[in-house]
Formats: structure tokens, sequence, C-alpha cells
């Protein structure tokens, strides 16, 4: 019966990059490689920066002689399509890559809400998914298809905190505010637990709605707490910009952190001189990248306007995990290669890598990724050190 699931253009990205090789004499069949993103509003960033990434490494395969299983070559197909950071896109998003293209391996996803609705799919489906969410309830041997591509705060927040402690060891206190979703819901409860681990009080932890534009009123009931610092945890970085810069005309002068604070140019955009000497902890510092990572980079920047950040990293990376997964399992079945994901070792940004995590999460599906500690000046990221090498 043929299917009657039509998804809205606007849903849809523009182009998909189809990445097709010919190999000596023999054609390279396709993988579908799905995407599960943010391309509209504050997360559009991270989507489309996210959306290259995959392609560029796809492209990087193709050409180093692809996919190599059992005397057969196989190239990828990066498909990604707009879940708004919200459950609802996130559902019709999961039915058009399950559903409609028949996408056996997601190659990356953003936003909890959105990886919730797709990961209650790929998992009856025989579907693996690489994912750039932070909840744990997404997490662990109850999803053995499910792989994380990215730090969460359980792998940044407590080492992050210690260390900006240590750097300013006169931090009594501090506000934490995050967006009031699944994402930020899960991030604060990691982050709340680091700092107070720290000695340092949680006077407020409070909540804004994806899509608001006016911060003055939440920064208002900031300031009245008088923190020593603020912690914008996982609010995205435009708007993490709009409250340092309310905060600012306020007059509260302390510690800036946006643990999850993903690049300095959506800071900069929006909050100005407000964001100087803001802490972020899944940036990158284009400061000592080798000459392949200034590739990626530029590539990044010419997608989006924006330095790459740990977000898009993961789907660059994720890629090659699929990559040496399947040659290890000399398999393309996902099933097959998700049981060997574990325990590859993989050409990631930072070099090559593996999976860990089973003490947190009862599993060892979290890439193994260092902890970069950033710090904007002037226009600029300064990498002022790393917790994990």
């Amino acid at each position: 019966m043929k299917s009657t699931f039509h998804l809205s253009a606007m849903l849809r990205t523009s182009t998909a990059v189809v990445m097709l090789a010919t190999v000596g004499l023999a054609s390279a069949q396709t993988i579908k490689l799905g995407m599960s993103i943010p391309l509209s509003g504050a997360g559009a960033n991270w989507g489309k920066g996210s959306e290259w990434l995959c392609g560029k490494a796809a492209e990087e395969i193709k050409d180093a002689g692809g996919v190599n299983v059992q005397g057969k070559v196989y190239n990828f197909e990066c498909i990604g399509y707009d879940n708004k950071y919200n459950a609802a896109d996130g559902a019709k998003v999961a039915q058009a890559l399950v559903a409609r293209d028949g996408v056996k391996y997601v190659a990356g996803s953003i936003g909890v809400a959105p990886v919730r609705a797709l990961q209650s799919l790929t998992e009856r489906k025989d579907v693996l998914l690489f994912t750039a969410a932070w909840g744990n309830t997404i997490k662990g041997p109850k999803f053995p298809l499910t792989f994380s591509q990215m730090s969460s705060p359980n792998e940044i927040s407590e080492p992050m905190v210690s260390y900006i402690k240590k750097l300013h060891p006169n931090i009594k206190t501090v506000a934490l505010l995050n967006p009031n979703d699944a994402t930020g819901q899960e991030a604060e409860k990691v982050a709340k637990a680091a700092w107070e681990k720290n000695g340092v009080k949680v006077l407020i932890s409070d909540w804004y709605e994806r899509g608001t534009s006016e911060f003055q009123p939440v920064a208002a009931k900031i300031n009245a707490a008088k923190a020593d610092a603020v912690d914008l945890v996982s609010t995205p970085p435009a708007d993490a910009g709009l409250v340092f810069k309310e905060l600012k005309s306020l007059g509260w002068s302390g510690v800036k952190v946006v643990e999850v604070g993903t690049g300095a140019d959506g800071l900069l955009a929006t909050g100005k001189d407000a964001v100087q000497d803001t802490y972020l902890g899944a940036a990158v510092s284009p400061e000592g990248m080798d000459a392949h990572q200034k590739v990626l980079n530029e590539g990044v920047k010419k997608a989006t306007g924006e330095t790459i950040n740990a977000v898009q990293i993961g789907f660059y990376d994720a890629v090659w995990a699929i990559k040496a997964a399947m040659e290890s399992a000399q398999s393309i079945e996902p099933a097959q290669v998700a049981k060997v994901m574990p325990t590859v070792k993989f050409k990631s940004f930072y070099g090559e890598t593996g999976f860990g995590g089973k003490a947190i999460y009862g599993s060892d599906q979290q890439m193994q990724l260092p902890v970069i500690i950033t710090k904007i000046s002037g226009t600029t990221l300064q990498e002022v050190g790393r917790v994990r090498k």
C-alpha cells in the first residue's frame, strides 16, 4: 500500500547532501543517514552546521574509498529535517525519516523532546540512532540502538564548575536559568548538583519558554537574587546573549557561565560587550586548530556565519563511527552494527576515540570526548583549560 504521508516543504531541508561514487569498476551502493535537527529558531545554527558536517564526513569517506563490507562498497547520503526543537515536529520528522524514507541509521539528532519522539520509533524499528540530546532518560541498556555523539551535562557540568570555582574561589552563590522544556529540565538537575557539590549555594533556578524575545522580566528576577555567578546552563547562544545584556543594564557584574554554551558568535551578536569573559563548556576555540580542523571550521562558518561547535561536531564524528562499526561488524544491519559500536575506535574531530559511560548510564554508549572550557575575550574565544584530555 502506498504511503499517504506528506511532509511540509518548510519541514524538509532545501537540499539533501548526496554522496555517490564509483570505486573501481563497481558502483558503490548508498546508505541513507537521517538527521532530526532544528533548522529554524534559536537552535538553527546547530542544525545547519550539523547538516554541513554530516555531508562533509560522507564526502571524506567517499574520497577515501567508501565503507567496505563483505566485498561491497557503500557511501552515505545525509538527509535532514527541521524538528523545530519541539516534540510535535520531532514526531513528524521521525515519521518522515523512518516510515517514509526508510532510514536505518540516524547520524544525529538534537533536542530531548524531539529525540524522544524519534527514539520511540528507532528502537522498535531496528534503526541505529545517534543523538546530541543530553537527557539521561534516552540513554542506557534499555536503548541498545542509541548512542551519544556529544558530551552532556553529565560529562561537562561538574568538571567545568569545579574548574571555574578554582579560578574564582570567592563564588559562594549562583543563579541558574534554563529553557522550560525536557532539555532544560534535565540539564538543570545536573547543573544544580554540580554547583552544590562545589560548595556553592543555588539561590534561584528559573525558566523561560523557547521563542521568548523579551528577557527583562527574568533578568530582573535573577538580578534581585544578587548571586555571585549566573549559569545559563542549556540556554542557546542568542538567548544567552540577551539575558546577559539585560543583566548588565541592571548593574549585575558577576561571573558569567553557560555550561553547554556552544560558541561566541551567537552570544556576541545579541549580547555585545555584556558577554565579555563568559565561560563556555561546549565551544571550540579556533586557536590551536590543526589544518583539517580549520577546513571544517571554515566550512561551518560559510554554512552558518558562526564558528564550529561541539553540537555540530558530533554529526561529523557519528558518520565516522558508523563507518568504523560497519567495517568491524562486516555488516550493514543496524542491530549487528550496534553490537560492536561500543568496542570500535574511530576518527573524530578531536582525534581517535571510542565509547564509554557505563558507570553513568549502565552501558558504553557515550562518545569519549574532551571537556574544553573557553572564555569570550573581545570578539574571539580563548581556551582556558581542558578537564579531560
